[in-house]
């Protein structure tokens, strides 16, 4: 039965695509011979703390694939056969897991150089300082992070598609013969608000439609409401050609958590371990940080409130959905608290700790050589390998 449902979904997959695949008129390109096909898979992200990956924690949850970013000016201060992300990518893919990485181009404080310009050529001349520890070795390079967020906003129109189209041939061009590396764009945001759906998102997906050697787009559904993941495919899944598929490399209800901080804790939790009962979510999870709790604590404090305990299987769901469209090749899912969480924690600080697998920052270790699960996520994230 569930191979019958899949080629179903495959087939209404592809009626969407090809009514949609007019959208510029173009013929569509020919597949590239290696294409990752719609794996489903479901991996660690680390985003830029590679160098935490445990792997007692990736055997524990049964991953099997690991991302993180690398940003490119890193290369200028540090060569990048000494990054510790770029080895740790590249250890991980040695010891048997797939890889995935983003490369991010960091722009919110300059302008995009422009084609043809001495600021592209050493742009470019500092990739191919990073392609040749990248290209053949780890399975999948994402073209660009977020560049609609890590750009400056008045340059989010053809100049940012100008600068990732270059840059996109440029590696295209840089990968070795029988390479087994799979190129998608990445990564698009809040594509559920109109606003964000602009000519030069338009172009950025047209530029992944019709270049044969791009597999697909990475999406970053970080949303309040669950029915908004909805809209970024509806949206995007008809801009791509048949065939191609997509990743979700982060996604998460971080902005509906941020909507609670201000909520008062549970009567029953404040009762039990000595709160006022006027305290303030945020103010629990501040003093987390400050010492971290025992894992029954942290638990408590998460499963008796219903704002949380409603969404304990968004992951599964979420999964489900993705999985439907017949299209997902990877999605993964913020794995380990990670030091930029905790960084000036107040009532408006945004609680991406919330969304852990592992939680080594408000949670006592298990022990010295692996954290402890935050509460919720783990079993969904073994049942849904």
């Amino acid at each position: 039965m569930p191979r019958v449902l899949t080629r179903i979904l495959l087939v209404a997959g592809a009626l969407v695509l090809v009514s949609g695949g007019s959208l510029s008129g173009a013929a569509t390109p020919a597949p590239t011979a290696n294409t990752l096909p719609a794996l489903g898979a479901l991996g660690a992200n680390y985003n830029e703390n590679l160098d935490q990956l445990n792997y007692r924690e990736l055997r524990a949850a049964r991953a099997t694939w690991v991302r993180g970013f690398y940003p490119l000016p890193e290369a200028d201060t540090v060569p990048p056969g000494q990054s510790e992300t770029l080895k740790v990518i590249r250890d991980a893919h040695n010891r048997g897991y797939k890889t995935l990485l983003s490369l991010k181009f960091p722009k919110t404080g300059t302008s995009f150089p422009r084609p043809g310009t001495p600021e592209m050529a050493a742009e470019l001349e500092r990739l191919d300082r990073v392609l040749p520890l990248v290209l053949g070795t780890v399975d999948v390079v994402t073209i660009g992070n977020e560049p609609f967020i890590e750009s400056l906003p008045a340059e989010r129109d053809v100049r940012l598609n100008e600068f990732y189209e270059t840059v996109a041939r440029h590696i295209i061009q840089a990968q070795p013969a029988g390479s087994t590396t799979h190129l998608f764009m990445g990564a698009l945001n809040r594509l559920d608000l109109p606003q964000n759906r602009t000519p030069a998102v338009e172009r950025y997906l047209r530029f992944v439609r019709e270049t044969p050697e791009l597999e697909g787009v990475d999406l970053h559904p970080h949303v309040a409401d669950e029915a908004a993941i909805q809209k970024f495919l509806d949206y995007t899944l008809p801009r791509l050609r048949p065939g191609q598929t997509f990743l979700v490399t982060e996604f998460s209800l971080v902005w509906y958590w941020q909507q609670h901080l201000t909520d008062r804790i549970p009567a029953a939790f404040a009762q039990r371990y000595g709160y006022l009962p006027e305290t303030q979510v945020w103010q629990v999870i501040g003093d987390a940080i400050k010492a971290p709790f025992p894992a029954r604590k942290w638990n408590d404090l998460l499963s008796e409130s219903p704002w949380f305990e409603s969404k304990k299987h968004f992951l599964r769901d979420e999964l489900d959905r993705f999985r439907a469209t017949g299209r997902l090749a990877v999605a993964t899912y913020g794995f380990r608290q990670i030091p930029s969480m905790t960084t000036g924690w107040s009532a408006t600080k945004t609680p991406w700790l919330l969304n852990s697998v592992f939680a080594p920052l408000t949670v006592r270790p298990r022990d010295s050589a692996m954290s402890t699960p935050g509460y919720a996520w783990i079993d969904d994230f073994r049942a849904l390998q």
